[in-house]
């Protein structure tokens, strides 16, 4: 294993061991490492596993809004929490454009699928073939 390899399974272990209160610290820490891309990996994956487990919950938005703030100078980590936000409105129908989720990611309309609100949107005008038959299937309960 290189060095990059290393950092990242030790990243990912202590993400999955930080407590809330720790988390923006490790967060900072990571997006320090010399190799941005690597670190960057590591605090998405960190940020899809978070956001799933809090999506539902009503720290959601606090937790988004101190994430934010972290990763605000890094595009890739910046852009998946944007979208984590977007799917968080889609599914609980808290004001959202048709026109947001149409210039989406391939990865948050895959994600979208699974939310009635957003079928029929991705049904017409998804961005792949792939998305647009998941969401005519899931309209049609298929």
């Amino acid at each position: 294993m290189t060095g990059e390899h290393e950092r990242y399974a030790r990243y990912l272990l202590e993400f999955a061991n930080v407590s809330d209160d720790d988390e923006p610290e490790l967060v900072r820490a990571v997006l320090t490492d010399p190799d941005r891309v690597m670190a960057e990996s590591a605090v998405v994956r960190h940020l899809d596993l978070r956001a799933a487990a809090l999506l539902a919950g009503h720290g959601f938005p606090a937790w988004a809004a101190r994430m934010g703030a972290l990763v605000l100078d890094h595009r890739f980590p910046a852009q998946r929490l944007r979208e984590w936000v977007l799917l968080r409105a889609i599914t609980h129908d808290e004001g959202w454009l048709a026109s947001e989720l149409t210039s989406a990611s391939d990865w948050l309309q895959r994600r979208a699928c699974a939310v009635p609100a957003a079928l029929t949107v991705l049904a017409e005008h998804g961005r792949t073939r792939r998305v647009r038959t998941a969401a005519r299937r899931a309209r049609e309960g298929v």
